[in-house]
């Protein structure tokens, strides 16, 4: 449940106004973001009340009114975040209960926590506070940032994994993510792996903006699981979704860009294209391309009910031209990066600024990247949020991401 709201005193704290203080925020209008503006359509709201999280939603503009300084709206903006990826995550394995939508559904909390962010920036208090940052606070710890460390336990392996957001929702906005459903479904499990050792689980769902990944999310969400320690990874592998009918291992990650025309969730673009490919903004310094170390012949040999490959294609410049050429066998001395196995848009960087920050804190550790196959079978009805074929090619999906990064344990 969201976090209990104060009743409001006589004396209104301050960001309240009116009678209604108790129950909204004062609030000014604010131009919604491109991201923000697919809120208008009913769907959205239905899909989080259909999860269970419109309380979150509805709660959420009192709690607001009842910070009284920065310090506390803070703390606030941890609060609020906190509960909702726990809840996300309890929903998703079978302890909280709350909507018709199956369990696994990763929508409730994309569209939840997306409808917070407005009520967030139209919150106007009667004390400065830096809306951005507070956003920014919101994110993680909605996001499973923060609050989310191993157990360090004696015995038993770590593993962390990032999965992402819904995203092409122009063309289909009912679209889920199985990468986001398993990680909430991995977040804080127990499971034995192949060779019968132990292995915890801790996982974040991030964002797929552009603008989120300049800013360091990537970082800020591998960092602390790098740093050494009883509480750190053994094991790092991103997740996201990516070819019909297969799972694919990625072989090689690129240091580029070069996804346009295609955009984020925000609308936007990276300026990076196939002929002319980018650098992304604040990465250190790295190679062009980055290998995998994860065990991949153990990996790939779960192969129901979709086959799983280790993808050893490249897109990249060789040295001493300007034409991009696609090489099957990964990248050539020198060349420059035009896109990873996972192509050049933010699947590929979250492997690529993981595994530069694995190489330069942990570089013996495994990593690498895991491409799920494209969740399909939403009903033709665009009204129908869900279908019996949806769920089922979900729970399939999920399952086997858990079953191949359970088997990553035979190559011990």
């Amino acid at each position: 449940m969201p976090p209990a709201v104060a009743r409001a005193d006589t004396a209104l704290p301050p960001g309240c106004s009116g009678a209604d203080a108790a129950v909204s925020a004062r609030t000014a209008p604010v131009a919604p973001d491109p991201e923000q503006r697919r809120l208008a359509d009913p769907r959205t709201a239905a899909l989080t009340g259909r999860g269970g999280f419109d309380a979150f939603v509805r709660r959420f503009p009192a709690a607001l009114c009842g910070a009284r300084d920065a310090a506390e709206a803070r703390r606030l903006l941890d609060t609020w975040g906190e509960s909702l990826w726990r809840a996300a995550v309890d929903r998703a394995q079978g302890r909280r209960s709350g909507g018709d939508l199956a369990a696994g559904d990763d929508r409730p909390l994309y569209w939840a926590r997306l409808a917070m962010t407005v009520q967030l920036e139209r919150w106007t208090p009667d004390f400065a506070v830096d809306r951005a940052a507070l956003k920014s606070r919101f994110e993680d710890a909605s996001r499973g940032l923060t609050a989310n460390d191993f157990r360090g336990t004696p015995g038993v392996r770590r593993i962390f994994v990032s999965g992402f957001d819904p995203f092409g929702l122009d063309a289909e906005l009912r679209r889920a993510n199985p990468s986001g459903s398993a990680a909430l479904q991995l977040n804080g499990r127990r499971i034995t792996l192949a060779d019968g050792t132990k292995a915890e689980f801790r996982a974040v769902v991030l964002p797929v903006r552009y603008a989120d990944f300049d800013a360091g999310i990537v970082e800020r969400a591998y960092g602390p699981r790098l740093a050494s320690g009883p509480r750190a990874a053994d094991m790092i592998t991103s997740i996201s979704q990516g070819y019909p009918g297969l799972f694919t291992l990625e072989a090689w990650a690129g240091r580029n860009r070069s996804a346009d025309p295609y955009p984020d969730n925000a609308d936007a673009l990276s300026g990076g294209t196939y002929a002319h490919p980018v650098t992304a903004p604040g990465l250190g310094p790295g190679a062009e391309f980055l290998r995998t170390s994860l065990p991949t012949d153990a990996m790939t040999a779960v192969q129901t009910p979709y086959p799983v490959r280790l993808n050893t294609a490249v897109s990249e410049i060789p040295a001493g031209q300007r034409t991009p050429v696609d090489r099957p066998d990964g990248p050539t001395a020198g060349s420059r990066a035009v896109a990873g196995g996972g192509g050049g848009y933010l699947s590929n960087e979250v492997a690529y600024r993981s595994n530069r920050l694995r190489l330069e804190l942990r570089p013996a550790l495994p990593g690498g990247h895991l491409h799920t196959p494209v969740l399909t079978g939403l009903p033709a009805d665009p009204a129908q949020l869900t279908g019996a074929d949806f769920e089922r090619t979900e729970r399939e999906i999920t399952a086997q991401v858990v079953a191949v990064l359970r088997s990553s344990g035979a190559a011990r």
